[in-house]
C-alpha cells in the first residue's frame, strides 16, 4: 500500500533486528592481538548482536566471538602494514560503516520511544481489508507492447484459439509460460487499469479490446471468482509492524531533511 523508500526500509530493518549496544568502556581490553588490545566494548557490541539474532549467551558463544575478533584484529592488522587505511576510498568505506551504526542505534531508540499502538495496527488492516474487496479472481492476461498486437490476439480468440498458446507470446515472465495465469488475487492488487477491467468480466469471458496500463497492452480473461478470505489480524500483524515503522521512519527521515540545511 505505501511506496517506500528503500532507505526507510533498510533503515528500521536495522534498527529493529540488530542494533548493537554502544558500551561505555570504550578504554578496557578484552584481549590483545601483538600488543595492540581489542576493546571490551567491541566484545560486548559483537555479543549483542549475537543475541539480537536469537542466539543464546554462552561459553562456546564467549570463546567463537573471541576466535572471530582476534583474527578479524590479524587481517585488520595486516592490511595496516599494506597501507590500506591510508586509502581515500576505504577511509570513505570505513566512515559509511561507522555512521550505518549511529544511525541504527538513532533509529532503534526513537522506534522504541514512539512505539505504535495494536489500535493503529488494527485500524491499518481495516483499511487494507476493506481496498480488497468481498470478492477474489483468477484470471489469465497476455502482455503486449503494441495495441495492433492486442487486437490482434483478440481476433485469434474470437476464432477460438487458445488462450494459453497465445500467452506464449506475452511479455509477462510471470505468466506467459504458465498459459498466461496470474492466480488468485484482488483486483486491488493490480494496476488500475487491469482492475477496474478485471471486474467487468463474467467467468470464461475475455476483453474484447485491449486494456493500456504503463507495462503495454493487456488482454485478460477471467477463469473464476470466489469471496475473499483474508488472513486473519493475528497472522499479519508483524507485517503490519514492520510496515508501520517503515513508514513511520520515513516520515522522520522526510521531516528531517525537510528543516536540513544542505548547502
Amino acid at each position: 500500500m505505501f511506496k517506500l523508500s528503500r532507505l526507510a526500509a533498510l533503515l528500521v530493518a536495522g534498527a529493529i533486528v540488530s542494533a548493537p549496544a554502544l558500551a561505555a568502556d570504550k578504554g578496557k581490553a578484552f584481549a590483545t592481538v601483538n600488543g595492540q588490545p581489542i576493546s571490551q566494548s567491541v566484545y560486548n557490541a559483537f555479543v549483542a548482536e549475537q543475541k539480537a539474532q536469537g542466539t543464546p549467551e554462552s561459553p562456546e558463544l564467549q570463546g567463537a566471538i573471541k576466535e572471530e575478533l582476534v583474527r578479524r584484529e590479524i587481517l585488520a592488522q595486516e592490511a595496516k602494514k599494506k597501507g590500506l587505511d591510508k586509502s581515500a576510498n576505504i577511509q570513505g568505506q570505513m566512515e559509511l560503516a561507522k555512521q550505518a551504526v549511529l544511525i541504527r542505534a538513532y533509529l532503534s531508540e526513537y522506534v522504541k520511544a514512539n512505539p505504535i499502538s495494536e489500535a493503529q495496527l488494527k485500524a491499518e488492516y481495516d483499511v487494507i481489508k476493506n481496498n480488497l474487496g468481498n470478492t477474489e479472481y483468477k484470471s489469465r492476461h497476455v502482455l503486449v507492447e503494441k495495441e495492433e498486437d492486442a487486437k490482434a490476439i483478440i481476433a485469434k480468440l474470437d476464432k477460438g484459439e487458445k488462450f494459453s498458446e497465445l500467452a506464449k507470446v506475452s511479455k509477462d515472465p510471470g505468466s506467459k509460460d504458465k498459459g498466461g495465469d496470474l492466480g488468485w488475487s484482488s483486483p486491488a492488487a493490480y494496476v488500475k487499469p487491469f482492475g477496474d477491467a478485471l471486474v467487468k468480466l463474467k467467468k470464461g469471458e475475455y476483453t474484447k479490446t485491449p486494456v493500456h496500463s504503463d507495462f503495454g497492452y493487456h488482454v485478460i480473461m477471467l477463469d473464476d471468482s470466489r469471496p475473499a478470505n483474508p488472513p486473519p489480524f493475528d497472522q499479519v500483524k508483524q507485517q503490519l509492524q514492520q510496515r508501520a515503522s517503515q513508514q513511520q521512519v520515513e516520515n522522520l527521515v522526510k521531516d528531517l531533511r525537510s528543516k536540513a540545511k544542505v548547502d
